[in-house]
């Protein structure tokens, strides 16, 4: 009998591997999803470790909760300023161009597999959505910076399209097993009120997340992790339960609590980011291992093709009309489709047929299995020469720059002595909410002086030692925020 050590050795390599074979994506460009494919399969019952695992159902619910915080880690990460201007841009591209990509994929299915047009177009639902996150690897590790707008456009896209893809995923599977559910109708209206409740959800809980943190002051910082991975839980089964759409949810509650500032924000964030990859590396091993590789040279061929009409057909078509009217140049666009690398999502929507039942399931995973590493490969290898073929790098300005002489002058440093009737004691600095410009340097504590983070509680007799340029706006926060000092 295997004891419970040598699974967890065996865990603790694969992970170990897994992390350090990022370096191979640094150095020669390979994306790292694929790495973590590969991997699996070297891992599985054809591979060097031999380790039998053909559960779709296991596989499926670990895929559904990697993706949960991923998308709050993508969420996270996500500066509300900055994608803001893209906003338009970036919902049709998840929506519109999901859909439209989708369609494309399913008539050139249609005509070479012995498909159902239904089957075809949920095949084209399953590989619709993209995963900038290995983009954003690939041009960190050979240090391309894109054009102003192209980076947060690409971002938002990746995070916002993957319930698109859900979405019509599990509507055309429900079709396919009950033929005479729901009409045309029907789904549209479930559509608009899943995203609905499911955005409505996702920026309630995020606004709220913050406040709640704030007001804790948990003794340990230990404990904020914690809460925060229940509250992505809670908000995941709440939008749910109520048919709202749970992946949206937990991707905007992401996004707008770091809108706000609140205590161990930095550390926080931090920490959901080494979560999202824990996940990413289980859910592409687990997916790895659910493959059997001597099965994929049956649809090798069709794989091919079918990779190729959504590099070059379907996800241009998608991209281009749904961007009919943006302000992008045609480069812009080209290149915007030509970062349509697949992830992890696909592959975990390719065992939902699985779950239901379907006659033709094994193909359909082993198919859209195969459209996923070529995409991995051809297009995640290639981006840094079609960023410069398409022209959207950013170009340095090495032009010299005059420096601005600022020096902190004296009269721009304040101090204030919290009393025992100022508003803030007992509350921490996130809590405030101060503007940027207002800055508290240093606190002076009895004998001890305290560099301050948003953490940080305010007590009675502290003494502030405060940077702001204008008078007039440090009198006004003292006066509204601060109350009763000296």
């Amino acid at each position: 009998m295997v004891g419970i050590e040598l699974h967890l050795i065996v865990i603790a390599f694969l992970m170990l591997l897994s992390v350090l074979s990022s370096k191979l994506s640094d150095k020669f460009g390979i994306p790292v999803l694929f790495i973590f494919l590969g991997l699996g399969m070297l891992a599985g019952s054809e591979g060097i470790l031999g380790i039998h695992f053909d559960n779709a159902q296991i596989a499926q619910k670990v895929g559904t909760v990697a993706l949960i915080y991923i998308l709050f880690g993508g969420g996270m990460d996500t500066k509300w300023s900055v994608i803001k201007p893209v906003l338009k841009d970036g919902l049709l591209l998840a929506t519109v161009g999901v859909f439209l990509t989708a369609l494309f994929i399913a008539f050139f299915v249609y005509y070479i597999l012995d498909f159902t047009f239904l089957e075809a177009l949920l095949v084209g639902a399953i590989v619709s959505s993209t995963d900038a996150a290995a983009v954003f690897a690939i041009l960190r590790a050979k240090g391309i910076a894109l054009k102003k707008g192209l980076s947060p456009l690409l971002e938002l896209e990746s995070g916002s399209n993957d319930p698109m893809a859900i979405f019509l995923t599990v509507a055309i599977l429900q079709v396919i097993i009950m033929p005479q559910s729901s009409s045309l109708g029907d789904w549209v209206w479930m559509f608009f009120m899943q995203f609905f409740l499911g955005s409505l959800i996702g920026i309630l809980f995020g606004l709220l997340l913050p406040r709640i943190l704030n007001k804790m002051h948990f003794s340990f910082y230990g404990l904020y992790p914690v809460f925060t991975i229940a509250w992505v839980m809670l908000v995941f089964s709440i939008a749910q339960i109520i048919d709202g759409n749970g992946f949206l949810a937990v991707y905007l509650a992401g996004i707008f609590a770091n809108t706000k500032e609140f205590v161990y924000k930095k550390n926080l964030v931090g920490f959901h980011d080494g979560v999202s990859w824990v996940m990413q590396i289980t859910v592409f091993l687990i997916l790895g291992l659910l493959v059997f590789p001597s099965q994929l040279p049956d649809v090798a061929l069709n794989g091919f093709l079918i990779a190729l009409c959504l590099i070059f057909v379907a996800r241009p078509a998608g991209v281009f009309l749904s961007m009919i009217f943006s302000r992008f140049s045609f480069k812009e666009k080209a290149f915007i489709s030509w970062v349509g690398l697949r992830g992890a999502v696909p592959i975990v929507l390719a065992l939902y047929p699985y779950i239901d039942g379907l006659e033709n399931a094994p193909l359909i995973f082993n198919t859209v299995f195969f459209v996923v590493l070529l995409s991995i490969l051809i297009q995640g290898t290639t981006l840094p020469i079609m960023a410069k073929i398409f022209k959207v790098e950013q170009k340095d300005n090495n032009e010299d720059k005059t420096l601005v002489s600022s020096p902190l002058l004296y009269h721009t440093l304040k101090q204030f002595a919290i009393n025992k009737n100022s508003k803030v004691i007992g509350t921490s600095i996130a809590e405030l909410e101060l503007p940027n410009d207002f800055l508290i340097l240093l606190i002076r504590r009895d004998d001890e002086y305290i560099r301050p983070v948003g953490s940080t509680i305010f007590y009675e007799n502290d003494i502030l030692l405060i940077q702001c340029d204008k008078s007039t706006k440090y009198k006004k926060i003292l006066r509204k925020t601060f109350g009763g000092g000296n």
